[in-house]
């Protein structure tokens, strides 16, 4: 049986949804929940055999089969082929949800040279959002949604100054950096966005207990969720704003907003600043060599 509605009913039908991160906690709900509602998924997964299973479980349970895409949200390379597979099936993309994420107790490259926490959580992103654009326009009217976190309170800026953590590596700050990137990163995109018909936002989803982190070595791997796990909500509650985000009447005209527990929320002003959006904006698209296209 599907999981629960989390938030009042809103059908679905005939919407292409998208979600990164779909195989585990947050994602796995969301896409349940939005199969429940009638919606075509396409899940872009680094893990065949997981997004497999989840594919069964749905269409088990009578919701469409989703496709899925093979991604490596630590590959820059992946991300632009999984979107150009995306791309070639020429349909209207409604929905974006951004929801891959990772935490990393010690530095780690990616193949492509880069701190692999800002990597996945917001380069990223930030390329397979702008990659799928073409898509997202074609429908009538389109959503992306972010999943950023409370934890841009971990820092205060951005750290332009050593932005890929060369001169230093601490766990929270890394992770707080990049949260604090999807926030901003929501807010420039909005402002590109204006005058169409795309919205942006972001959320915090609260603490939950998923698989973050798990993908440690050693005593870290089950100590930090061990020690956290008290605090945490269940996987199903901390989707609920994602859900409300992807499908609400009440924020399809707003862009641009952090939310938490399903209502509009107030950043941190590092959160708000609109000229460290900017400097992260240029410096993303300089360190990609990757510019998003007019809009």
């Amino acid at each position: 049986m599907l999981l629960q509605l989390l938030t009042v009913e809103i059908p679905m039908l005939e919407k292409h949804v998208a979600i990164t991160g779909a195989t585990a906690g947050i994602g796995r709900y969301a896409a349940l929940d939005f199969a429940s509602r009638g919606a075509d998924l396409t899940l872009f997964c680094r893990n065949p055999d997981k997004a497999v299973a989840l594919q069964q479980e749905i269409t088990a349970a009578g919701g469409k089969s989703p496709t899925i895409i093979a991604m490596d949200m630590a590959d820059l390379s992946s991300v632009r082929q999984a979107a150009e597979e995306f791309l070639a099936s020429a349909r209207p993309l409604d929905v974006l949800l951004n929801n891959a994420g990772v935490v990393n107790t010690s530095r780690r490259e990616t193949v492509d040279g880069f701190e692999e926490t800002l990597a996945v959580n917001h380069f990223a992103p930030f390329l397979l959002t702008g990659l799928l654009l073409p898509a997202l326009q074609q429908a009538n009217h389109a959503r992306i949604v972010n999943v950023a976190s409370h934890a841009h309170t971990f820092v205060k800026s951005m750290g332009f100054d050593d932005m890929q953590a060369e001169k230093g590596y601490k766990t929270f700050r890394e992770y707080g950096r990049s949260k604090l990137a999807n926030i901003l990163f929501t807010r420039s995109l909005a402002r590109r966005l204006e005058g169409t018909d795309i919205t942006v936002n972001c959320l915090h989803p609260g603490a939950v207990a998923t698989s973050l982190g798990t993908n440690n070595k050693g005593l870290v791997s089950w100590l930090l969720p061990a020690l956290l796990k008290p605090f945490f909500r269940s996987p199903q509650q901390g989707a609920a704003t994602s859900i409300y985000l992807c499908t609400s009447e009440e924020v399809s005209a707003t862009s641009g907003e952090y939310f938490a527990n399903c209502k509009q929320a107030r950043a941190k002003p590092w959160g708000r600043d609109d000229q460290q959006a900017q400097r992260l904006w240029e410096y993303t698209q300089e360190t990609l060599g990757y510019n998003y296209p007019a809009l």
